[in-house]
């Protein structure tokens, strides 16, 4: 019998102490005790044995730490060593499958001139109030290369709910995926269209101004078109440049929950997340209502008081408007569940399950702030948390204004949903709602749960997406037109 040692608990390899031949027994000392193994092939002294089966492009572990990656599978009692692992600083090309280990460190964005970078080069058509909507839509509707975030706020807007649509509508315009804004006001609205154009223009972004009510639909939308068309002249004059992955920021959405989004769906968002913030990125985590069962894992992650409060504050809001309100989401009495109709269908049972596989979108990124519906985020690297609701679309639309140029939305039984300006990446944990919604599903990672794939595995895959989308591919959603944008309502509070 020979001899080997394993070092840490999550090792999945273990060193012989001396020569193997094939077929010769192994006891495997270390930290787990005892453990019996049968060489498959030669194994020089020294040398690695895999402890467990571990699958090609899965990590090799030893000392508790990333030593390589493997090229191929590797059976429990195989030899470990560089015919089956490289570095992670290698790239992998094999029958055509593309392997980057190393995830790049770079990515081709648009340079704002504030410092930020947008992955897509967009002319806004923005519309101060629901009344101008329609000019907006048909003038961005005239010129190609321009997108129009259409939406049912800005008259007569008292209080939080004015303060809130003009921050959400001022900081949309300011999302680095935009080029230039054409404002598109009617002229007795609440949110001034003048001061959006101005606020616009002080950040260094080319914006422009036209008021319905000073020449009718017909010669606004002729106008404006002309204007729009000169924003995109210009603004395709600008190229991709190589820029540090830390610019880029993700948006984290689910909708449309199921059994597997916590199982599969989620978990490798988080690991996409986990990527991100490795190269000091920054991740936003939305939907106060899901959260509600999870909030004590979220206090752990926050490193102080303050930040602590206006969480428990945002929570306590929450919970007060839904029960003042006779919402049935934390309406414990009513609805035992709390929870809607289409997860229970989904298999979901209570709140707090959905909120614990929902938080897990974060991954493990520290909390490094907690802000209002549509508050641009800090320069800070780490995960913020925002005050949505778990409205799909507008919530979506409050991370793109708060700053996230790339959503990534988990879906177990499937939705359309889209943005405006962000493209957003639709992500299923369910087989079947893979097929059945094709055209709209940009990532399937039900492996994860027949166990073909790991969670890890699943979270390189779906950043690679991202990079590819972040540097111009299109997702489902902006290929179908999905251009969804609706800002939160909060109601009167003078």
């Amino acid at each position: 019998m020979k001899h080997a040692i394993l070092l840490s608990l999550n090792d999945n390899v273990a060193t012989v102490l001396e020569k193997v031949d094939i077929g010769e027994e192994i006891e495997v000392k270390g930290v787990s005790g005892l453990q019996m193994l049968v060489a498959k092939e030669e194994i020089p002294f020294g040398h690695k044995v895999a402890v467990r089966d571990i699958k090609r492009n899965e990590r090799i572990i030893k000392y508790n730490n990333k030593i390589g990656i493997a090229t191929s599978n590797i059976s429990t009692g195989q030899h470990v060593h560089i015919q089956n692992v490289v570095s992670e600083r290698t790239e992998i090309k094999e029958g055509g499958d593309r392997l980057r280990p190393d995830i790049m460190k770079t990515m081709m964005g648009y340079l704002r001139s504030n410092g930020s970078v947008g992955v897509r080069n967009h002319v806004l058509v923005l519309p101060s109030v629901l009344c101008s909507s329609n000019v907006a839509r048909k003038i961005s509707a005239a010129v190609p290369g321009s997108v129009v975030a259409s939406h049912n706020q800005g008259c007569a807007q008292l209080g939080d709910d004015f303060q809130q649509t003009r921050r959400t509508l001022i900081n949309t315009a300011l999302n680095p995926n935009v080029a230039a804004v054409l404002v598109v006001g009617l002229g007795c609205e609440r949110v001034s269209p003048h001061e959006l154009r101005d606020v616009i223009l002080d950040s260094g972004k080319p914006a422009g101004l036209i008021m319905v009510q000073d020449y009718g639909t017909v010669e606004a939308v002729e106008r404006g078109t002309a204007i729009v068309r000169k924003m995109v002249e210009e603004a395709s004059k600008s190229e991709r440049e190589e820029v540090p992955l830390s610019r880029l920021v993700l948006g984290m959405e689910c909708g449309g929950s199921d059994f597997s989004s916590g199982l599969s769906a989620n978990p490798v968002v988080g690991e996409a997340a986990d990527i991100l913030w490795k190269e000091e990125g920054r991740v936003i985590l939305s939907e106060t209502t899901e959260l509600v069962g999870a909030e004590h894992l979220l206090f752990e992650r926050m490193k102080n008081e303050e930040m602590k409060r206006r969480f428990a504050g945002m929570l306590k809001r929450m919970i007060d408007e839904s029960m003042k309100n006779s919402r049935d989401v934390v309406d414990k009495e009513n609805v035992p569940n709390n929870i809607s109709p289409g997860n229970v269908r989904g298999g979901l049972t209570t709140l707090e399950e959905k909120s614990l596989g929902a938080m897990i979108k974060g991954g493990k990124v520290p909390i490094v702030g907690v802000k209002e519906y549509g508050e641009l985020i800090d320069p800070e690297p780490g995960l913020y948390l925002m005050d949505t609701p778990g409205y799909d679309v507008e919530s979506v639309t409050g991370m793109v204004a708060g700053g996230s140029t790339v959503v990534l939305f988990t879906t177990g039984q499937g939705t359309p949903t889209g943005n405006a300006i962000a493209p957003v990446i639709k992500i299923t944990g369910n087989h079947e709602t893979a097929k059945k919604m094709k055209m709209n599903i940009d990532f399937d990672c039900s492996a994860i749960i027949s166990g073909k794939e790991t969670v890890e595995e699943g979270g390189k895959r779906l950043f690679e997406l991202v990079l590819r989308v972040a540097n111009g591919e299109k997702t489902k959603s902006e290929i179908l037109g999905q251009d969804d944008f609706s800002i939160w309502n909060v109601g009167i509070k003078l």
